[in-house]
């Protein structure tokens, strides 16, 4: 075979699983925004230091 065909020989069982990866991201992609809308994550603020009280 020369070079030029075994550059257009496609291995199939890889671009199967490329395939497969592509759609099951796009279903988790789906089901992380679902999350989000209905449990959104609470933003993360920094909370004052409170003095600690005098002991008499």
């Amino acid at each position: 075979m020369s070079n030029e065909t075994l550059e257009n020989i496609i291995d199939l069982s890889t671009e199967r699983a490329r395939r497969v990866h592509d759609l099951d991201e796009k279903r988790l992609q789906g089901v992380r925004a679902a999350f989000i809308k209905v449990l959104p994550l609470p933003s993360i603020l920094a909370k004052a230091k409170k003095k600690p009280k005098k002991k008499r």
